[in-house]
């Protein structure tokens, strides 16, 4: 099985509960201190390739790879502290988020899982459901995420930055 049936799946069991209606799979590169999008529910707006850097709010960071703890966004407001692309998240009809890190056995963040639907669709239960739905595929998911090179040399090109 490749990563992106791994992450169909993901997103499929997602669907399902918590909700989702936006969906990426975000590989977390440490050396870059970056997010790369290895999947996503809707390649038009947000392409596979696309890296998040300097875009990422400290506290979105602290919570998601530092703690290693799941990110709730319950609302616009909140999700308008976090991501500078709130305009397109909002365009999609989401309005709320739940980022969850997937940790490798040595407790290493390897990647992270963006969830977003409406406004108000979130609650604690549901990123509990969530964290429910990742530890079933957690070593599937895991391997998805490890099957892409994260060092430095990877590629001699700059990474694809995302535009928003």
């Amino acid at each position: 099985m490749n990563s992106d049936e791994i992450f169909q799946q993901t997103l499929e069991a997602m669907q399902q509960d918590p909700g989702v209606i936006l969906f990426t799979a975000l590989q977390w590169i440490p050396q870059r201190s970056s997010l790369k999008r290895l999947f996503t529910s809707h390649p038009a707006e947000y392409p596979v390739g696309g890296e998040k850097t300097v875009e990422i709010s400290p506290g979105w960071l602290g919570t998601v790879i530092d703690k290693k703890e799941p990110f709730l966004a319950p609302d616009l407001t909140a999700l308008r502290e976090v991501f500078a692309d709130s305009e397109l998240i909002q365009q999609l009809g989401c309005g709320a988020v739940i980022n969850v890190p997937v940790l490798d056995q040595q407790h290493n963040v390897v990647g992270v899982l963006a969830l977003l639907d409406a406004e108000g669709k979130y609650t604690q239960q549901s990123v509990e459901t969530a964290v429910g739905v990742i530890h079933q595929n957690l070593a599937s998911l895991v391997k998805a995420f490890e099957a892409h090179p994260t060092e430095a040399h990877e590629s001699p090109e700059a990474p694809a930055k995302d535009t928003v």
